[in-house]
């Protein structure tokens, strides 16, 4: 049912199937139209319009979801597809200027930024612009795509009183990262990309915007690393395989960095970034609890 490509870090290269991040899409709409017809997260009182969470939170999930399948399909340039989520923050704008989202960015210890209107239609869009791509640049590794996202849903819903709307979605989304870990699928553009549009709008939805900012870190910092070689250099990151370890001749992007001359095992990278997400989303989460 699904195209099979090959495991580039595994020995002889396996066939894996690939896009079975698209039933992510599926099991997640489902679950969240239900929610919704259950009538189990109700919508904020004393708006102007009616909106659901679930139903905002499905229609970005599924934008996610055909924006991968579309660069899966014609191979997108970047300079396309990096502007895409743009469109999937229009339900999210209706959702916060209807239910009154603050708009106020407190940065912990220095100041409070206050953006008024323009966060709606500037702020909110860059934000799921940017966090949608951050995620889907950092991938290439069985497991990296999936647990690290994961990761950070997690730390979000410790402190979203909606949390509710994420747990159908991330209990399957566990189910693929095990798979994925172990080499057995590829969640592919579609899956990369709905999960990275979930990641945004559920904090945009549960008004963690601070905290979403110190745990997709990791994230940023991969991303302008690659941007800037690439701007600079004309050169794309990538590793070594040598039949057992991965390593690399250069940093340009967080997983060469961690293996500029250093041999390491597929699931030992994995797991350092696994890590390195893991501290920065507990920092997200002490930030707003503090």
């Amino acid at each position: 049912m699904f195209p099979k490509v090959p495991d580039q870090h595994k020995p002889g290269q396996p066939l894996i199937s690939n896009g079975l991040g698209v039933t992510y899409v599926l099991f997640s709409t489902v679950y969240l139209f239900l929610i919704y017809f259950l009538g189990i997260v109700k919508s904020p009182a004393n708006v102007s319009a009616p909106v659901s969470a679930p139903l905002i939170l499905a229609a970005c999930i599924l934008f996610g979801g055909f924006m991968g399948l579309l660069d899966d399909w014609m191979d997108l340039k970047w300079r396309y597809k990096a502007f895409m989520p743009l469109i999937a923050a229009l339900p999210l704008i209706v959702y916060a200027r209807d239910t009154g989202a603050r708009t106020t960015l407190f940065l912990p210890y220095i100041a409070s930024l206050h953006f008024g209107s323009i966060y709606f239609y500037v702020i909110l869009p860059v934000i799921v612009m940017i966090i949608t791509n951050a995620v889907n640049m950092l991938g290439g590794l069985n497991g990296l795509e999936t647990i690290c996202p994961a990761i950070i849903i997690a730390g979000l819903m410790v402190l979203s009183s909606s949390y509710i709307l994420m747990v159908g979605p991330l209990l399957f989304w566990l189910v693929l990262a095990y798979f994925n870990f172990n080499g057995k699928i590829f969640v592919g553009n579609s899956g990369s990309f709905a999960i990275g549009i979930t990641i945004a709008s559920f904090a945009v939805i549960s008004d963690l915007k601070m905290s979403l900012l110190i745990a997709i870190l990791p994230y940023i910092f991969n991303s302008s690393l690659i941007l800037l070689t690439v701007f600079f250099t004309r050169q794309k990151a990538k590793v070594i395989f040598d039949g057992k370890k991965l390593t690399s001749e250069h940093r340009r992007s967080l997983i060469t960095l961690i293996t500029y001359h250093r041999p390491l095992t597929e699931k030992q990278v994995v797991g350092i970034i696994a890590l390195i997400v893991a501290v920065f989303t507990v920092l997200g989460v002490l930030s707003q609890i503090i």
